[in-house]
């Protein structure tokens, strides 16, 4: 809203000073764009933004408010910490219950319900020792300062964080340190999309793919995807400017029946990605078939460390047993685009950020919570 807000004031004159002027220039890009946008819209078209960071901007800037009518957004299930499998949430869980064990993770994790609707949070009230880190070699700096514990490493995100586990698992190996284990939970975007698009039921008429996992992944595996499936995949950055442009670069694609990768963020991502990341995760870690919580079984969907690095994955005990999610929950159906979160009828009532009964309203990045921030 504050977007709409700050449009409608904007003028041409550039009396102002630096700043001041380049916010004006960017606000009359993002006006023409918007303009553009409407032109081009001659039918109703479906755009599904894979990243939940992107689904934050757009709604923290409005821009689904500003959009042509005919122009609907899906909000695809782009926010790791939500599709993280109750499965693993529960492994880790167990870990933390553990009085030898310290387990590290990022600070949403802890949040997330497990399928027993309890988290590392409730872990920790109870005396496990759970720790947040801001960076995976974080860890080593704990393991090497607690040689007699277990430190367990909860490994979240797409390709764009996995380089960093698999930094520090090559370090680890390297060091020899055998008391610090990793519980992988990493999952992979290609394979979630050919999934999603090889469903029927799929409204999904193109694809705005997620620039941070592009900038390491590169585009290449996107092209058999789009050609496959006949919808165009634009890879899309973060700002108002970025996403509108990747939006428009979309529409322009449907309106001439395209169907191909064109890169709307090159300022960051190469069609090449970043080689030396790559290779990395190359050599510790291998494409593995991953659940994905709402989502179901993803082929090739996740990754799991590979030989010799396999001898860092944590030592689990016996699996706990499934518990049904929350019946009052449709967050299944919201990480699969099906419906939006006010659909729930727990939304914002039940179900809110400081008392989730699903992981989209957990993360910042996820749909629910973003909803109950903006768009209550």
């Amino acid at each position: 809203m504050e977007l709409s807000r700050e449009l409608a004031g904007v003028h041409s004159s550039g009396d102002g000073n630096a700043s001041t002027n380049a916010k004006a220039g960017s606000l009359r890009r993002i006006q023409a764009l918007l303009e553009e946008l409407h032109a081009s819209c001659s039918r109703p078209w479906t755009l599904m933004e894979v990243c939940g960071g992107q689904t934050h901007a757009i709604l923290r800037h409005g821009l689904d408010q500003l959009l042509p009518p005919q122009l609907s957004l899906i909000h695809g299930p782009g926010c790791p910490v939500c599709v993280t499998d109750a499965e693993r949430i529960e492994q880790a869980l167990a870990l933390a219950a553990r009085p030898e064990v310290i387990l590290c993770s990022f600070g949403d994790m802890l949040r997330v319900p497990g399928s027993s609707g309890s988290d590392l949070l409730e872990q920790r009230a109870q005396g496990g020792d759970v720790r947040v880190v801001y960076s995976p070699l974080d860890v080593l700096a704990i393991a090497r300062r607690h040689p007699e514990r277990r430190v367990v490493f909860f490994a979240v995100g797409f390709e764009t964080t996995a380089p960093a586990t698999a930094l520090l698992a090559k370090r680890a190996l390297a060091e020899g340190l055998a008391n610090l284990e990793l519980l992988v939970a990493h999952v992979r975007v290609p394979p979630v999309l050919e999934v999603m698009l090889a469903d029927p039921a799929c409204r999904v008429q193109a694809i705005l793919a997620a620039g941070h996992v592009c900038t390491v992944m590169g585009d290449g595996e996107y092209g058999a995807i789009a050609a496959r499936h006949r919808r165009p995949i634009v890879v899309t950055g973060f700002e108002p400017e970025e996403l509108l442009g990747g939006m428009l670069a979309a529409v322009r694609q449907l309106e001439r029946g395209e169907h191909r990768v064109e890169n709307a963020y090159r300022q960051a991502a190469r069609p090449e990605g970043n080689a030396g990341a790559r290779a990395l995760l190359q050599r510790v870690f291998r494409p593995v078939d991953r659940e994905w919580r709402g989502l179901g079984l993803i082929p090739a969907g996740g990754l799991e460390l590979r030989p010799p690095y396999d001898t860092l994955a944590a030592r689990l005990g016996p699996s706990a047993p499934r518990v049904a999610s929350p019946a009052a929950c449709i967050s299944g159906l919201v990480l699969q685009g099906l419906k939006k979160p006010q659909a729930c009828p727990s939304f914002g009532t039940a179900c809110t950020p400081e008392h989730p009964l699903g992981a989209p309203m957990v993360s910042g990045e996820g749909a629910c919570a973003a909803y109950y921030r903006y768009h209550r």
